[in-house]
């Protein structure tokens, strides 16, 4: 009899994070929409999440948080700097977490599908490299997407920047994925119901960011002006 329920539980699992998702997206989308102080205010208050999950997650060990603060330091520093007021702040961010969605979704489904070589077997034993390579494709059909909207001459600069923050956001969840085996966690929390805690869903948003962020300042301009 156990067997028949299983399918249940994982359906009722998915309806759960789809409901989650749900209540999540809008206020984000809103946020970044209308800008200061609102999408602001989101990331301090993501931010000061991150901190005390990753303090708990850790044991509550100083020198984890400290070194994670500074991490996650960095990537609110470069979400707020993305979003600064200009005719592409609101798009940079949106560009941003869809690449990273994206990413994710495709790594998903082409690694459960293709299988192959893992990619790093001792930190995440489920990710393939087919899958990394799923996560470059989804990125970088985001930045073609983007390049045409934007109307941009050619579309191979933001195809293969965004290929390249897909990637960097996949090592940001190998990264995430080391620490929990470190401390022996399944999940960095419970605050969402079906996600874990917020560390889960947002650690190759992280990295991206961080990337991103570096990398505009590295073009001295607006980067989608740039690219």
């Amino acid at each position: 009899m156990a067997q028949p329920q299983q399918p249940e539980t994982k359906a009722s699992d998915l309806g759960v994070r789809a409901l989650s998702a749900a209540v999540m997206i809008p206020p984000a989308i809103a946020a970044i929409h209308f800008g200061s102080p609102y999408y602001d205010a989101l990331v301090i208050i993501c931010g000061a999440v991150l901190v005390y999950e990753l303090h708990g997650a850790s044991g509550g060990r100083l020198i984890w948080t400290v070194w994670g603060t500074g991490y996650i330091a960095l990537a609110i520093i470069g979400l707020l700097s993305l979003r600064l007021p200009t005719e592409y702040g609101a798009i940079t961010i949106y560009w941003l977490f869809i690449l990273v969605w994206s990413a994710d979704t495709l790594a998903y489904f082409v690694g459960r599908n293709v299988g192959g070589p893992k990619l790093a077997p001792k930190l995440s034993p489920k990710k393939t490299w087919s899958g990394f390579i799923g996560a470059l494709a989804g990125a970088a059909i985001v930045g073609a997407i983007l390049a045409i909207y934007l109307e941009k001459t050619t579309i191979w600069p933001l195809i293969l920047v965004s290929a390249l923050l897909g990637a960097i956001s996949q090592f940001g969840d190998l990264l995430e994925s080391w620490f929990k085996r470190r401390f022996n966690r399944k999940d960095m929390s419970g605050l969402i119901p079906g996600h874990g805690g917020l560390f889960d869903r947002v650690d190759g948003l992280l990295a991206a960011a961080i990337a991103c962020w570096f990398y505009q300042v590295w073009s001295e301009g607006i980067l989608l002006t740039w690219l």
